[in-house]
């Protein structure tokens, strides 16, 4: 998920900033070895060539073993796999065919390119288009979507950034019956991206590319309910997917470095990835920075044990983390770094998800090295550190910013290695590395978050209606 950072009122610590000085230049060696090392670039190549790392399927399992390799090259401590069941969605074929009116009343029937949206349940549906533009709520409440197949735009205007899964949950609650994901990038590039987390969808959707898009806006449905947007007769839409859901497995892959200390940190990435390309930025550089950043680790003189962690089916709802979050003592977990984003564009972000305690980390470690990383305290449910923040523990997620609003190329055809600058990954894993120090240290104070300042957080940042739709409200939230 991608956001604009907004900044946080939280400023680096002095002792802190010292902190992050000293244990840099005792790591000199460490951190000079991943300014120049090609193992991030190897390790990436090594996954890309799997191609699809879909959670549940062979690819990810695969994904795995190469996971748990470059852990142990990196020094880490009984490394090993840990699995857990899943419901496991596997692509098939889907078309999107358009019966368009012609001018003499005579009609055409055009087919477009679609893939569908993994949680898609197989089958078919038609009705007439209906444009919600980007699909907020409020635009889907000013639309007519009865019995229709709405239409909405991959990104969002300014403000919040409105997920896929709340625009979805909330067109098959106003009453469409189908969903078309229309991406806002150049390039003929259908985005794909899960509907829910973890189980079938109620309704049928596809995602179809920006140039797609503008055809099917212009056989929508107008302001009123028998034309189209230019006063024509409307257009009748089928949207047709097969596809399958079935009980399946993925696994966690796990290593420890450190001290064996009753308190813990986490540092977390997914190595999953989307089945229609190599998902080298999403989230290979993410999992590829948190192995260069192990290594590092292995030289540091850790004052608590960490462990490290390549979750598997996060693009499917988390699934991996939630099964880490419900089987880890938390008690015993200070916090949670999620490396997801990071190590794709030149600078690093750092989101705080409404913990004071882990902005000041970021904080003090941009001021002690002089890197730009940008820090952002509003929190949101949509990658790894979603189901320990919402169980109080405090957490940063890694990201960076690309300077434009939306995913890029990331759940496309088009997220492949070429993509990828190592030097991105190698900077940020040192940095990485310095962040999980600071967070580990003993002068460090991590309280836990209280429920009801987070749950006003989240209503504050406008996450209640969409997290309804798409399911996401705690039944503990009311």
């Amino acid at each position: 998920m991608h956001l604009q950072p907004s900044g946080t009122d939280v400023a680096a610590d002095t002792e802190a900033v010292e902190r992050v000085r000293e244990r840099r230049d005792a790591l000199a060696p460490a951190l000079g070895r991943a300014w120049a090392d090609d193992e991030p670039w190897r390790f990436l190549t090594d996954l890309t060539a799997i191609g699809s790392r879909m959670a549940g399927s062979d690819g990810e399992r695969r994904a795995a073993g190469i996971v748990a390799e470059a852990f142990e090259r990196a020094g880490l401590a009984d490394v090993g796999t840990d699995p857990f069941e899943l419901d496991a969605w596997e692509r098939g074929s889907a078309g999107l065919r358009v019966r368009v009116p012609g001018r003499g009343g005579d009609g055409t029937a055009r087919e477009f390119e679609s893939i569908a949206l993994p949680y898609s349940p197989a089958g078919a549906v038609s009705g007439a288009l209906v444009d919600v533009g980007y699909g907020t709520p409020a635009e889907i409440d000013e639309r007519d979507v009865e019995g229709r197949i709405a239409v909405a735009s991959t990104t969002t205007p300014g403000g919040r950034f409105v997920h896929r899964m709340e625009k979805f949950g909330y067109a098959i609650d106003a009453g469409a019956v189908g969903f078309v994901f229309v991406n806002h990038i150049d390039g003929q590039l259908p985005p794909t991206g899960s509907l829910t987390f973890g189980s079938e969808a109620d309704a049928v959707a596809v995602g179809v590319s920006k140039e797609t898009g503008a055809w099917l806006r212009e056989y929508a449905v107008g302001d009123g309910d028998a034309s189209d947007s230019n006063g024509g007769p409307t257009a009748e839409a089928e949207i047709a997917v097969e596809a399958t859901t079935a009980p399946g497995e993925s696994r966690n892959v796990v290593g420890r470095v450190g001290p064996d200390t009753d308190e813990r940190l986490l540092l977390l990435a997914h190595y999953d990835g989307h089945d229609i390309a190599e998902a080298a930025l999403d989230n290979g550089c993410g999992i590829a920075t948190v192995a260069t950043a192990a290594r590092i680790l292995s030289a540091a003189d850790l004052p608590i044990g960490v462990d490290v962690v390549a979750v598997g089916a996060e693009e499917v709802g988390l699934l991996g983390a939630e099964h880490l979050a419900e089987t880890v003592d938390l008690d015993r977990v200070r916090g949670v770094v999620n490396v997801d984003g990071a190590g794709r564009h030149r600078d690093l972000v750092a989101l705080a998800h409404a913990s004071d305690a882990a902005a000041s980390v970021a904080e003090s470690v941009s001021a002690a090295t002089r890197q730009p990383i940008a820090v952002d305290a509003e929190p949101h449910p949509f990658s790894d550190q979603w189901p320990f923040v919402r169980r109080g523990v405090p957490a940063l997620q890694l990201h960076s910013d690309s300077g434009d609003r939306g995913r890029g190329w990331g759940h496309t055809h088009a997220d492949t290695r070429d993509k990828v600058d190592d030097r991105n990954v190698r900077e940020h894993a040192m940095l990485t590395a310095l962040l999980v120090c600071e967070f580990a240290a003993p002068e460090r104070d991590a309280p836990r978050l209280d429920r009801d300042d987070l749950i006003a957080e989240f209503r504050d940042a406008d996450f209640e209606t969409g997290m309804r739709a798409a399911g996401l409200w705690p039944d503990d939230w009311e």
